[in-house]
């Protein structure tokens, strides 16, 4: 799964990014993927221009980038050292993009699973409660582009993502849509781990659809039992993929 599709349901911006965003981005997803590990010193400044043909303010201006994000330390007379993972801003949109590029991280995945487990249930108890006739018609319509989405990964996805959005919209508080990102991050890299075969997609589509009608009736114990179960199962497959790979 393209980060790119992470962007596209974050809604961020289009426009082109700037050189020192583009070279942060790669750097960014280098460290991501452990390809810097944690602790150790990347390239001095003369060595990243010459590698990304860039001047050197435009490499100090990704460091930034960076350093902002958590993910690197500037010491003077020491270097730019990469710093531990538990002092990354783990919930920046370009961090949870970058893991999108980088192999599956089963750890980092498990804890995104137990953040969804936290809230999501909830979610779906608040919908059922405060859900107006507009944020219904727009789970169901997720639903159903779900159902009708049977032969492409990619497109199956982002219609769950539309569909776990909607209900998090309809919960109607503004914190938890401000971590709508740990959703969308973990549906991306888990579908890379559970769906292989796009024909599979529409096994899932009965259980979005009872936890959607469910917040329809207004039936919010119902619809967070629901939420919880359909996401303590995938948690099972994940389990599964991670013990036979």
């Amino acid at each position: 799964m393209s980060e790119l599709i992470y962007y596209d349901l974050k809604r961020a911006p289009t426009m082109s990014p700037s050189l020192s965003v583009q070279v942060a981005r790669e750097l960014g997803r280098r460290i991501v993927s452990g390809a810097f590990e944690p602790g150790s010193l990347i390239d001095d400044e003369a060595a990243l221009a010459e590698r990304y043909q860039v001047s050197r303010v435009v490499v100090r201006d990704a460091v930034k980038i960076l350093v902002g994000k958590g993910l690197l330390d500037v010491r003077r007379g020491i270097g730019t050292k990469v710093r531990p993972r538990n002092q990354w801003i783990l919930l920046d949109d370009d961090v949870l993009a970058w893991h999108l590029s980088a192999p599956p991280n089963p750890a980092f995945l498990k804890q995104l699973m137990e953040i969804r487990l936290a809230f999501e249930p909830k979610a779906s108890r608040w919908a059922a409660e405060r859900a107006t006739p507009e944020d219904l018609a727009e789970i169901e319509a997720a639903c159903n582009r779900m159902a009708e989405e049977r032969g492409s990964a990619e497109d199956f996805v982002i219609a769950d993502s539309m569909f776990h959005r909607a209900i998090i919209k309809a919960a109607r508080n503004s914190i938890l849509t401000a971590m709508e990102g740990v959703i969308y991050s973990a549906l991306l890299v888990s579908i890379r781990v559970t769906n292989k075969d796009p024909r599979e997609n529409g096994a899932s589509v009965p259980f979005h659809r009872e936890v959607y009608e469910a917040i329809a009736a207004g039936d919010g114990d119902k619809a967070e039992r629901l939420t919880d179960n359909l996401l303590r199962d995938t948690s099972r497959r994940l389990s599964l993929e991670e013990s036979a790979a």
